[in-house]
């Protein structure tokens, strides 16, 4: 039996690089504390990497692309599955954003695209890291939350309520309304700025017609 040393060597380069790019992105997610961590990242730039490699290897004389395209359907699932409704608010977006394209990063150094994959992994990270700020900003001066308020079975109270939300310069849209015994329990979609948001919330907290709220 005999070892292609040179093959061997160049795609443990391939496995290499792509675990250091994998362990730079996962090391974010583990900072923060989201829900894909160090080592899932890692796992899937080294399978995008060794899938690509054995459909190299499989299909050089017929289709070499045949597994390697077949990845971005499996990760797909995976993305999917990252993926989660909370209330009105989508949530996992930028981790299924996240599973996506470091598998594309692993692919790259499946076929020792290496250049192409290092800038990619830095561009990744300058947006997780740098764009954090300019996001705060944004939703600073334009956050959009859901309320959940439940008044007495009262139409008049619901116009005054909806016209506290204008008085507090926020904008609102009604989501669904329901009864509960003599209770009216309405859900608004309200956008405005952070400040304007807790003085709303202030008055809501403090007006006794207000039987309960939830934001």
């Amino acid at each position: 039996m005999t070892f292609d040393y040179d093959f061997i060597f160049s795609n443990s380069v391939k496995l290499i690089v792509s675990l250091v790019l994998g362990a730079l992105i996962g090391a974010e997610r583990e900072y923060k504390g989201r829900n894909i961590g160090f080592r899932t990242i890692i796992l899937i730039t080294l399978g995008s990497t060794l899938f690509t490699i054995l459909s190299f290897i499989l299909g050089k004389d017929t289709d070499p692309a045949r597994i390697a395209s077949n990845i971005v359907t499996g990760v797909g699932f995976l993305g999917a599955g990252a993926i989660f409704r909370e209330g009105a608010n989508v949530r996992g977006m930028t981790t299924a954003s996240l599973i996506w394209i470091s598998a594309a990063i692993g692919m790259a150094c499946g076929i020792a695209q290496y250049e192409f994959a290092i800038l990619v992994t830095f561009t990744t990270l300058v947006i997780l890291l740098g764009f954090t700020g300019v996001q705060k900003f944004i939703d600073r001066y334009n956050q959009e939350r859901v309320y959940k308020i439940i008044i007495e079975n009262n139409l008049d109270l619901k116009i005054e309520v909806e016209k506290k939300i204008t008085s507090f310069r926020l904008k609102h849209q009604w989501m669904r309304q329901s009864k509960s015994n003599n209770d009216l329990v309405i859900e608004y979609e309200v956008r405005g700025a952070e400040l304007n948001h807790e003085a709303f919330i202030n008055h809501l907290s403090s007006n006794p017609d207000i039987k309960s709220f939830d934001v």
